[in-house]
């Protein structure tokens, strides 16, 4: 077989797996506009309207959902970006006695389900008198030791001998992470913040186990609070599932370019 043909058999297979991945999608979209009350989609009584999207964006507190989830995921990415840059900026050029057990703790967190924390996270959130506020939300959530692990590793990678010339002109540790650290890892942070942002936005466990309000509902909560235990119309319910999905992939078409960057930046250190 020659390379021609291997390589067409590849792109075949390829495509064949994509079509499989986005299927699901591609049917909730079709499904989302089609009529109330609609189980499957019909060739025969295909019609397209916007119906559902009406009823989702009329519902009851919809509205908050979204700004519940977009103010929760976007602060615990910026938290994220910032502190896991800070703690990984640490453990890399800090005194090694002191950063190896620290980051070796970082990643053994990393082998503990987070369903483990629920019932500690809980009580914690009681006894702090956080229950049911966005603090339950955030605050928990601000260091992900994946987060700590990929900017210690990447940070190892770039050169200190812009930090050590920064510090002959007399600059300070804050303004040499800011100024020039900082600035050198956006690939990497990119692809914390992208990981961070998808992970929060679709969190439903713990944002119902630490809310007990309709005002302080996720939207991935909410919309499980919208369908009808006894009946379940899955129109409006995919037309709820499009709008919950469009950020997360407007975030990723953002940071689409610093991802590539972190992926093939490895590959072009010498």
């Amino acid at each position: 077989m020659n390379r021609s043909a291997l390589k067409s058999i590849l792109t075949a297979i390829l495509i064949i797996v994509l079509l499989i991945m986005i299927f699901p999608m591609l049917y909730m979209i079709v499904l989302s506009f089609q009529k109330p009350g609609s189980f499957t989609i019909s060739v025969d009584d295909f019609a397209i309207t916007l119906e559902n999207y009406i009823v989702v964006f009329k519902s009851n507190n919809f509205g908050r959902y979204f700004f519940n989830s977009a103010f929760v995921a976007l602060t615990v990415t910026l938290g994220n970006m910032l502190f896991c840059a800070m703690a990984g900026y640490g453990l890399s050029r800090g005194f090694k006695k002191i950063a190896r057990p620290v980051f070796f703790s970082a990643v053994a967190m990393l082998m503990i389900p987070a369903h483990v924390l629920i019932l500690p996270i809980f009580k914690m959130m009681l006894e702090f008198a956080w229950f049911d506020t966005y603090l339950a939300l955030i605050i928990p959530w601000l260091v992900a030791p994946l987060g700590v692990f990929l900017m210690k590793q990447y940070i190892d990678g770039l050169p200190a001998d812009l930090e050590d010339a920064a510090r002959v002109d007399g600059a300070g540790e804050l303004s040499i992470f800011f100024r020039i650290v900082l600035p050198l890892c956006k690939p990497a942070l990119a692809v914390l913040a992208v990981q961070i942002f998808l992970t929060t936005w679709n969190s439903f466990l713990f944002p119902k186990i630490l809310t007990n309000s309709e005002d302080m509902y996720t939207l991935p909560v909410g919309l499980a609070l919208m369908q009808d235990p006894r009946s379940s119309d899955w129109p409006v319910t995919m037309a709820g599932s499009v709008v919950a999905a469009l950020p997360v992939i407007i975030f990723f078409l953002i940071f689409q370019k610093r991802i590539t960057e972190g992926i093939t930046a490895g590959a072009l250190k010498q």
